[in-house]
C-alpha cells in the first residue's frame, strides 16, 4: 500500500491518520500511536503495508486543523544547493555539502501562522524538499544504500531572517532557528509515490504572486549524496529530517528594496505529488 501519512488535530493532540487513495481521510489511531521517530524505528511503515486503507475508519475533515506529519528527531539542512539560488546570491558553488542545523521545535503545521520574530526586518521564504529517514544511517558506503534509509519526503518551508542568518556573528542557526520556523507537511509521502526525487517541481507564492519555480534536477548535491555524506559526520536516525536546499526567487536574491516576509503578508508552497502549505505571517 502506498501511503500518505499526516496529523490531524490541535497542536499537541494530533490523531495520526492517512490519505486513501480516493483522497479520503482515515483514521489511523487504532492501529498506531503516532507517526514518529519510535514508528518509523520499528518498521512502522512495513507493518502499514498490509492493512487495507477501506477498512479503517473516516475523518470528517471538514476545518481540521492539518498538524506536521511528525515530530522530528533533528532538522539537518543543506545550503546553497541549487545552482540558480547559488547565483542569485552571489555564491560559488559548494564543492562539498553546505550543513548547517535547524531546531526541531521550529516544526509546525502547513497551515499554522509563521511567526515574525521581535525585531525582524529580514524575514524570507525557502520551499525545500525534506527527506524523512526511515532507518539508521551511518558511514553509508553508497547512493543506493543512502535511498534504503530514506522512508520518504515532504514539504518543507525553511524561513529564515537573513540578518539574524548573515550579519549577527555568522552563525546561520540563529537565523534559522525561530519559533514557527519550520512548517512541515501537509503528509509524508513514502519512497516508493517518489520514483524520482530528482524529477519534482517546487513553487511558491507570496500574496498570489509566483517568487519560485525550481525544480530538483537543479540541486549540486542530490538527495541520495546529501544521505551518504551526512552519515560520514553524524548519525541519523528514523525520524530525522533533511531540507534540502532551495531553488532561486528568495527576497535575498531580489533587487532593492527586497520583498522580505511582513505580518498579513500570505505565502502557498507546493511540491509536486507531496501537497501544499499555506501560511499567514503574524508578530511573534
Amino acid at each position: 500500500m502506498t501511503v500518505k501519512l499526516l496529523r490531524v488535530g490541535p497542536p499537541g493532540r494530533e490523531t495520526p491518520a492517512l490519505l486513501d487513495e480516493t483522497g479520503r481521510l482515515r483514521d489511523l489511531s487504532g492501529v498506531i500511536d503516532d507517526v514518529d521517530p519510535a514508528f518509523l524505528a520499528t518498521d512502522g511503515l512495513a507493518r502499514l503495508a498490509g492493512i487495507a486503507a477501506h477498512e479503517l475508519p473516516p475523518i470528517d475533515g471538514t476545518g481540521l486543523r492539518i498538524g506536521p506529519p511528525l515530530h522530528p528527531g533533528k532538522i539537518v539542512c543543506i545550503g546553497l544547493n541549487y545552482r540558480d539560488h547559488a547565483a542569485e546570491t552571489g555564491a560559488a558553488l559548494p564543492t562539498e555539502p553546505v550543513v548547517f542545523l535547524k531546531a526541531a521545535d521550529t516544526v509546525v503545521g502547513p497551515g499554522d501562522p509563521v511567526l515574525v520574530p521581535r525585531g525582524s526586518t529580514r524575514t524570507d521564504w525557502e520551499v525545500e524538499l525534506a527527506v524523512v529517514i526511515g532507518r539508521k544511517a551511518r558511514y553509508l558506503p553508497s547512493a543506493e544504500a543512502a535511498m534504503d534509509c530514506v522512508a520518504g519526503y515532504a514539504v518543507s518551508h525553511d524561513v529564515s531572517e537573513r540578518e539574524f542568518q548573515l550579519d549577527r556573528g555568522g552563525q546561520w542557526d540563529k537565523g534559522k532557528s525561530c519559533e514557527t520556523f519550520n512548517p512541515l507537511g501537509p503528509w509524508l509521502v513514502t519512497a516508493d509515490e517518489v520514483p524520482d526525487p530528482q524529477d519534482l517541481r517546487l513553487r511558491l507564492w507570496v500574496n498570489g504572486v509566483l517568487r519560485q519555480d525550481g525544480t530538483t534536477k537543479d540541486m549540486v548535491f542530490p538527495a541520495a549524496e546529501i544521505v551518504r555524506y551526512l552519515s560520514q559526520f553524524m548519525v541519523l536516525y528514523p525520524g530525522d529530517v533533511i531540507n534540502t536546499g532551495t531553488p532561486a526567487g528568495v527576497a535575498l536574491g531580489q533587487p532593492e528594496p527586497k520583498p522580505y516576509l511582513v505580518t498579513g503578508d500570505v505565502v502557498e508552497l507546493e511540491i509536486d505529488g507531496l501537497g501544499r502549505q499555506r501560511q499567514t505571517l503574524a508578530p511573534a
